[in-house]
């Protein structure tokens, strides 16, 4: 993942890790607190945390537009002096962070990132505090509530007209958000809602944009398109399923409208002469964080020489395409260093049959049984991005369950669980 904070900033760093070096650094160099740098010599205990200045701080960071604070360092006059160890910090003690973060501020903090820099003996720890397009973000003590934020090295209260301020900015931000999405599914969509199989169309966009997309290398887009690859395979408890990105030409991707694509190619063609439109995909990873796949998942092999109609969709088919979309989601983001995701998954078919999504197994298929569905309803939701690799294995499972589920398919048969 990138890291670019305020650290960085003012010590003049390239994105990187912070080290033990660059806080040596801040200290010799007297570094001064900023709006987004806040200095802490003790680490808040556990016990009664919620009740500490740690949420505060954390809120007032969060107002303002993210920062950091650095447990461990002694100032004067706001400066940098030196450094003292707060000790090993330990698993509990992390998660107590985190907890308080979500339960004592209203709406809460997701995705704190959580650093343990230097040795034993002389440690500190590092607390980076994502920007937001949620605030106001409240803290509640007792009956009472506020909304505080940096100003410059101090933190006070928002006035009313403050609070009200941000509110219209958030409102204003979630409708922008709601509008890019939805311009990035009618772009995804276009030309596929007429063809006769069901094509599955998954879209994310960041909530919290890079302030400065940067446009990537082929080779970086290479990269990601094959660390996507991977993920899907990881995520496919069953070998030989034919998946999108394993259709694609992974390693030659093309240049489009600030983004670069993956289409298919002819030689994966040339292998399924009779019938190869349900091979057919396209991914794409913009130059702001967003990514986009669309592959036909309808009309798919059955046997032989026999296929599907172009409305019949195997719910093994849909966990497929999910495990290689969120693949690319997730290579994207942790090297964009991007949290949370608004994501949209729908199934769309020109066919005037209704559509229906079947399971199969060693028993035979649920073919009888499965809801027509004149009209799929997108599936939309959050999706944090930078979550550890067993939690964003469980948003995988959920957010496929609930796509299969309105089929009236109920398990999941392709995608194990996280610790599988």
């Amino acid at each position: 993942m990138i890291t670019f904070t305020s650290l960085h900033r003012l010590l003049g760093q390239m994105p990187g890790p912070i080290t033990d070096e660059m806080v040596d650094l801040a200290v010799t160099e007297g570094l001064a607190e900023t709006t987004d740098l806040d200095w802490k010599s003790r680490l808040p205990e556990i016990k009664g945390l919620s009740q500490h200045d740690f949420p505060k701080d954390v809120a007032a960071m969060a107002n303002s537009g993210g920062g950091v604070i650095v447990f461990g360092i002694e100032e004067k006059d706001k400066r940098a002096t030196g450094r003292v160890d707060v000790g090993v910090l330990t698993e509990q003690h992390e998660r107590a962070l985190r907890s308080v973060a979500v339960s004592a501020i209203s709406p809460p903090i997701m995705g704190l990132d959580i650093q343990r820099v230097g040795d034993e003996g002389a440690q500190v720890v590092v607390v980076v505090i994502p920007p937001t397009i949620d605030g106001p973000h409240l803290i509640y003590r007792e009956n009472y509530f506020g909304a505080p934020i940096r100003n410059d090295a101090d933190t006070v209260w928002m006035k009313e007209r403050q609070i009200e301020a941000m509110y219209r900015v958030r409102f204003s931000d979630r409708l922008n958000a709601k509008e890019r999405l939805d311009d990035l599914y009618a772009e995804t969509t276009h030309g596929r809602d007429g063809r006769e199989l069901a094509w599955l169309l998954a879209v994310a966009h960041p909530r919290l944009p890079a302030s400065n997309p940067v446009k990537r290398t082929q080779d970086e887009a290479r990269d990601a398109f094959n660390r996507a690859d991977s993920f899907g395979r990881l995520h496919r408890r069953a070998a030989g399923h034919r998946h999108p990105l394993g259709n694609l030409d992974l390693n030659n991707p093309r240049p489009g409208l600030r983004r670069w694509k993956a289409v298919h190619v002819s030689y994966v063609s040339a292998r399924e002469p009779e019938n190869n439109q349900w091979l057919e995909a396209e991914a794409a990873i913009h130059h702001d964080g967003s990514v986009t796949l669309a592959t036909a998942i309808g009309g798919r092999r059955i046997g032989g020489e026999s296929f599907d109609d172009g409305e019949a969709i195997q719910a093994e088919a849909i966990e497929i395409a999910l495990s290689d979309f969120m693949g690319l989601l997730q290579a994207v983001s942790r090297k964009a260093g991007l949290g949370e995701y608004e994501t949209r998954i729908g199934i769309e078919c020109g066919n005037e049959n209704p559509m229906f999504i079947y399971a199969r197994d060693e028993w035979g298929d649920s073919r009888s049984s499965s809801l027509k569905i004149s009209k799929y309803t997108p599936v939309s939701t959050t999706i944090l991005a930078d979550a550890p690799d067993r939690e964003y294995s469980q948003q995988l499972r959920s957010i496929a369950e609930d796509c299969i589920n309105q089929g009236g398919v109920h398990n999941l048969t392709v995608i194990g669980e996280p610790d599988q």
